[in-house]
């Protein structure tokens, strides 16, 4: 009895895998049958492109799985899933179709975590899906290196969050005024004059 209940959702999955097949076949006939040759070479480039996404999508889920995935180590104790959620591709995908079981604000940390940006969260408003992002370290705020972080958190974002739509920028909240430097002069050596002209140390 067991074993018939556990074959089948496999045979359910098979049978839609085939049904969806034979749809992709039929979509492409129909578009080569009207005579549309641009309409159905960009199709079929779709659909290869689609079969590339989500075969290198599996594999790098069942290397993950096997321990092989070349990303740092599961946590000790952390179960399996643990791989695939931090990992921007298989994560990605499970977010794609609402399959990721953390919230957004959880995926919105996990996607500054992996691009290594000097930016956290400041707010995120789900009805608009923008999200508000602040320096979190101290640096020269140069325009170049800040655009280049707000690129890799974007991509991140795409895998880990496509619920976020847009992304702001607020300047670093101001910290503590720093402490005035202090000039350091060489001192004269041993009776060399000092300042005042006399061979005294000042």
């Amino acid at each position: 009895m067991s074993a018939v209940t556990d074959t089948a959702p496999r045979r359910d999955a098979a049978a839609d895998a085939a049904r969806t097949g034979r749809r992709v076949e039929e979509v492409l006939d129909r578009l080569a049958a009207d005579g549309d040759r641009r309409a159905c070479e960009a199709a079929e480039e779709l659909v290869r492109v689609l079969m590339d996404f989500y075969g290198a999508g599996l594999a790098r889920i069942l290397a993950l799985l096997d321990g092989d995935g070349g990303g740092a180590p599961a946590a000790p104790g952390g179960s399996p899933l643990d791989r695939l959620l931090g990992d921007e591709l298989a994560g990605g995908l499970l977010a794609l179709h609402g399959l990721h079981p953390e919230d957004v604000r959880t995926r919105i940390g996990r996607a500054l975590e992996s691009a290594g940006s000097p930016l956290e969260a400041a707010g995120f408003d789900e009805p608009t899906g923008t999200l508000r992002l602040r320096s979190s370290a101290v640096g020269c705020g140069c325009p170049g290196s800040t655009q280049a972080a707000l690129r890799a958190v974007e991509d991140a974002l795409a895998c880990f969050a496509p619920e976020v739509t847009s992304v702001e920028t607020e300047p670093r909240a101001s910290g503590p005024a720093e402490p005035p430097l202090l000039q350091i002069t060489a001192r004269p050596p041993d009776g060399a004059p000092g300042p005042g002209g006399t061979g005294e140390r000042p």
